[in-house]
């Protein structure tokens, strides 16, 4: 069974830095995309940053500059180095990845769990 674990979550000060891991887990064959979305109180889930298995990264325009996306495809795991940080950033982070199971043909996508990032003073 295939599963994404998420760590590094937890509260900073604005302008400090954390960064989020994500490894998968599970019989695999392959990792297509990866990405991160994040989900603030009363608000829909939106998404940060994706990157692509050959490494093409996009970004939302409220972190780029300041968020960096990242894998390492020998250890399934994507990160998300977040630097400057602000209250806003405060949410729910979710990775995501787009995974083709052992057992099946086909790809689908699979969730983590999230984790809470908190930005305050």
């Amino acid at each position: 069974q295939v599963q994404l674990v998420e760590s590094g979550g937890g509260l900073v000060q604005p302008g400090g830095s954390l960064r989020l891991s994500c490894a998968a887990s599970g019989s695999i064959f392959n990792i297509g995309g990866m990405g991160w979305y994040r989900q603030a109180p009363g608000k829909q889930r939106e998404w940060v940053a994706t990157i692509a298995s050959g490494g093409t990264t996009n970004y939302a325009d409220s972190v780029k500059g300041r968020f960096t996306i990242s894998r390492d495809n020998a250890k399934n795991t994507e990160y998300l180095q977040m630097n400057s940080l602000k209250p806003e950033d405060t949410a729910v982070y979710y990775c995501k990845a787009r995974i083709t199971p052992v057992q099946y043909p086909v790809a689908y996508d699979y969730w983590g769990q999230g984790t809470q990032v908190t930005v305050s003073s």
